[in-house]
């Protein structure tokens, strides 16, 4: 099989060296000021991720002012330790000020990276955007309801079929214990169910 071959990116290359050597600069100055040991390594690694969580807000897009403040701010801190032990201090005699500053250093690191991890993204301000409420539909006027039919004039019953009806009526509650009902009494009289739906209309 063949090997696959490895290609060195210079730009990469030139990133890592540089990044050491940065990283070296700080320890550096955070042992000379008093930090020694673990803690010493802690700091380069604070400015290091700081750096990287500033990049990822500006790379991500929406509001890029808190991305560069801290950039900046993790910039301006790496910046100044390659300065400081550049020859421009002496490291066996740091002053105060740089003491403080040194000290004071993780609880900015840890408030810019919290803000940054925890701030609004350009995804979650195009979630938190807004819906337009849809466009009205136009009302459509109201139905207006068919008039009710008026009712149908009475039939006429004579009284004599009605007197007649009821002899029937009584008849049947005699024989059977229930009163008639309209088929019955219509086929009893032999009229149509108009003319019997009056009648027993009368008899109730």
């Amino acid at each position: 099989m063949r090997s696959l071959p490895v290609r060195l990116d210079a730009v990469l290359v030139q990133a890592l060296i540089a990044a050491a050597l940065s990283f070296a600069h700080l320890h550096d100055l955070a042992a000379a000021a008093g930090q020694d040991g673990w803690k010493a390594w802690a700091y380069p690694v604070s400015v290091d991720l700081l750096l990287v969580a500033a990049w990822r807000r500006l790379r991500a897009g929406g509001s890029k002012a808190a991305g560069w403040c801290w950039f900046l701010v993790a910039l301006t801190a790496s910046l100044g330790a390659n300065v400081a032990t550049a020859g421009l201090l002496d490291l066996d005699d740091v002053p105060a000020w740089l003491r403080i500053l040194v000290a004071g250093w993780p609880a900015v690191a840890f408030l810019g990276g919290t803000l940054l991890a925890h701030g609004p993204t350009a995804e979650s301000e195009t979630a938190s955007a807004p819906v337009p409420a849809p466009a009205s539909t136009p009302m459509r006027p109201a139905v207006e309801a068919a008039p009710e039919p008026a009712p149908s004039p009475a039939i006429p019953v004579p009284p004599a079929l009605v007197t007649h009806a009821r002899k029937v009526a009584d008849d049947h509650r005699a024989r059977t214990g229930t009163p008639i009902d309209t088929p019955t009494l219509r086929a009893r009289l032999g009229v149509p169910l108009p003319l019997a739906e009056a009648i027993a209309a009368q008899l109730t």
